[in-house]
């Protein structure tokens, strides 16, 4: 049975199209997570609204807690690693993460940027081995695949992989290091452009975005391959 997370973190509640003012990438990963229980009903989420409820930033206690050894840590660690505890959990028990991520200032948003903070954390998704000093981190999630699905929306275009603005793109670029740092490296990316403009531009671009929605659902709802997946498609 496959378990999913939903994240969003959009500033905007709604749905673009159905509440005034409503999220674009919202709408995304809604249609992600029907459209996949749709098709495998048996299907449990997990969802998480990291832009209604922003994680806490880390801060010196957390640091502390975080990069103290277990066997020596404080009774007070326990409660500044409760959060981070319960979204690393979250993220662990899950086969396909949805991340509904609009581009803020040529990044993710401070709430998404939180919740990475709380995640990529020593001896819980990554562990460190001086003895290979060439690659000493080691990703702790790559136990088994997983994929992430990087569902975004951008105000201009020219963002993708190739366009002429994709150098001022740190939104997928920045989840995707995070993410295989810690193992999940089967990562897929959709985007809605031209928002700032709307009209029969953003229209076309959502309209295609949906339809690359359904064909991911469709992708990875097949049989897996005997050869294995290959990384950050798109």
């Amino acid at each position: 049975m496959t378990h999913l997370l939903q994240l969003d973190a959009s500033a905007r509640p709604g749905l673009a199209g159905i509440d005034e003012h409503g999220s674009l990438s919202r709408r995304l990963t809604h249609r992600f997570v029907t459209g996949w229980q749709a098709r495998q009903p048996e299907a449990t989420v997990t969802h998480r609204d990291v832009g209604a409820t922003p994680p806490a930033f880390i801060d010196q206690r957390w640091i502390q807690a975080a990069f103290t050894p277990p066997e020596r840590h404080a009774p007070w660690m326990a409660g500044v690693l409760a959060e981070s505890d319960r979204l690393i959990d979250e993220l662990r028990a899950a086969d396909v993460v949805v991340i509904g991520a609009p581009l803020y200032n040529f990044g993710m948003p401070a709430a998404l940027k939180a919740w990475v903070d709380q995640v990529v954390r020593m001896g819980r998704t990554v562990d460190y081995d001086p003895s290979r000093p060439e690659d000493p981190f080691i990703p702790l999630l790559d136990d088994r695949p997983r994929h992430a699905i990087i569902l975004s929306s951008r105000g201009g275009a020219g963002f993708e992989p190739g366009g002429a603005l994709a150098h001022m793109n740190h939104l997928e670029p920045g989840l995707a290091t995070a993410l295989v740092f810690i193992g999940i490296t089967r990562i897929h990316r959709v985007a809605i452009e031209h928002q700032e403009e709307g009209g029969e531009r953003l229209a076309a671009s959502l309209a295609a975005a949906e339809r690359r929605v359904e064909e991911l659902i469709v992708r990875l709802q097949a049989p897996s391959p005997a050869s294995p997946q290959p990384a950050l498609t798109a």
